[in-house]
């Protein structure tokens, strides 16, 4: 995805990793990275249908880098493609690393995500405004 030094898309999240979120070795557990990439394509997803989306699938994710104890995780979200229900979104995770005046990527992937409707079934995304 972006191989550049600097981050693409557009900022959708921004928080601290905290000791809680480490494991013994101080590093932060992926699940937590992926879990706040997920949120970000969720808000981005969701202000663009207008309403509730649920992930149907992440693809092309790897990790490059650690995220320790004390990072500030920033998530960038790109839409890559509309479909009938569905938003298929970039999102790249990037930590600050204060202590050292870093910016690095942590990992990228592609996020599926489905519009819903009040009953939980698929709805169409609305044309854009």
């Amino acid at each position: 995805m972006n191989d550049t030094l600097l981050p693409e898309g557009e900022l959708t999240l921004r928080t601290l990793a905290m000791p809680g979120d480490a494991n013994p070795a101080g590093d932060i557990f992926g699940g937590w990275v992926m879990a706040q990439m997920d949120l970000a394509a969720g808000i981005r997803a969701g202000e663009r249908a207008r309403g509730r989306v649920v992930t149907a699938a992440v693809k092309e994710m790897a990790f490059q880098r650690p995220v320790k104890i004390g990072d500030t995780l920033s998530i960038y979200t790109q839409i890559d493609r509309i479909g009938r229900t569905s938003i298929t979104l970039k999102v790249e995770a990037w930590a600050n690393r204060s202590r050292r005046g870093l910016l690095e990527k942590v990992t990228d992937g592609l996020f599926i995500m489905v519009a819903m409707d009040d009953d939980g079934k698929p709805t169409e995304v609305p044309a854009e405004a």
